[in-house]
């Protein structure tokens, strides 16, 4: 499964165990889940309903040899998206995952005066056009989508580069302050903000 979705050109993480598998979906904070639930050292189940607690938007994909009604009903108690059983057409899950992954995007969004449209790829301050570079726009994508929640310097580095830099690097903080010239400095309210120790949250 992993090489056939590197090949379609995502990004998989993989873990070998449900506290694994729970540590690193806290870490990435992937698009979406594929959760089997046959692992070791933390059941599926668990596993899928820890993650909903953590984070309700997420998508997940339970895989399993189990085909029972009962079975795919209790799936979906637990807060499961989607449910596949095995074996599977591997098109089927590829399908599924852009469905899902396709539900999830917004084209526009608000914060404050604050606007960013990924379908135009633009984004607008007070109703004034803002010019960013390809960085800029993904790293000002990711805190909006997360609005509220602080993001450390690691999570930024893994979904912005999808790479993680020395750990002295200060590309973050050289592009936080980027985007604050262009998004707060003209504007009486400022709308990014540095979490001391932790990271940067965006807020209304």
């Amino acid at each position: 499964v992993r090489d056939f979705l590197v090949e379609h050109n995502y990004l998989v993480d993989m873990a070998g165990d449900g506290v694994e598998a729970i540590e690193t979906v806290k870490k990435q904070e992937p698009d979406l889940v594929i959760l089997d639930l046959s692992l070791p050292k933390m059941t599926g189940e668990s596993v899928c309903r820890e993650i909903k607690r953590l984070y309700p938007q997420m998508p997940v994909i339970i895989l399993t040899a189990k085909n029972r009604t009962d079975d795919i009903l209790s799936g979906f108690q637990l807060g499961a998206d989607d449910y596949i059983s095995k074996p599977f057409e591997i098109e089927e899950l590829l399908a599924r995952i852009r469905a899902k992954l396709k539900n999830t995007e917004q084209e526009a969004l608000k914060i404050e005066d604050l606007m960013l449209d990924t379908k135009s790829v633009t984004v607008t301050r007070a109703d004034e056009k803002v010019f960013l570079s390809p960085h800029e726009f993904k790293l000002l994508h990711y805190l909006m989508i997360n609005r509220g929640k602080v993001l450390s310097r690691e999570m930024i580095l893994n979904r912005v580069w999808q790479y993680s830099f020395d750990v002295d690097s200060r590309v973050v903080d050289v592009y936080i302050g980027y985007l604050r010239k262009k998004i707060d400095a003209k504007h009486e309210k400022k709308l990014i903000e540095s979490v001391r120790g932790f990271g940067y949250v965006i807020k209304e």
